[in-house]
């Protein structure tokens, strides 16, 4: 069963979907802007999407060096980037990747942007 959060983001990416299929891909965009600022509100988009969602662990912060965050949100903003590419052909891709996300919720992921907001006041 899917909660609100997943039910939300699903209709948004889904309009994205419809729009994505010009030369800008709005999912891509606030993907990058998100590396970059780590506004509170995706990270609680975030948890809200993964309730219920069984082995779920945080890393310490204190485990982690800024350096290993400044690379993970390089490595992601540099994937997000590449996706904008991709998604300048007519077949919008970033929807589609956010859809599997969105209903597999995969503990990598997450373990992704935990370490990305690690550093942040989110």
């Amino acid at each position: 069963m899917l909660n609100s959060s997943q039910l939300k983001t699903l209709a948004v990416f889904s309009v994205f979907a419809i729009i994505g299929f010009g030369p800008i891909s709005p999912g891509c965009l606030i993907g990058m802007f998100t590396v970059l600022f780590r506004p509170a509100w995706f990270w609680t988009l975030v948890n809200g999407i993964y309730v219920g969602k069984s082995g779920l662990h945080k890393p310490d912060p204190s485990s982690l060096s800024e350096q290993q965050i400044f690379q993970q949100r390089k490595k992601c903003f540099l994937s997000l980037l590449g996706l904008f590419i991709i998604d300048i052909a007519p077949v919008p891709v970033t929807p589609v990747i956010a859809f599997v996300l969105i209903l597999s919720r995969p503990l990598w992921f997450y373990l992704r942007l935990a370490i990305i907001y690690a550093g942040s006041n989110a």
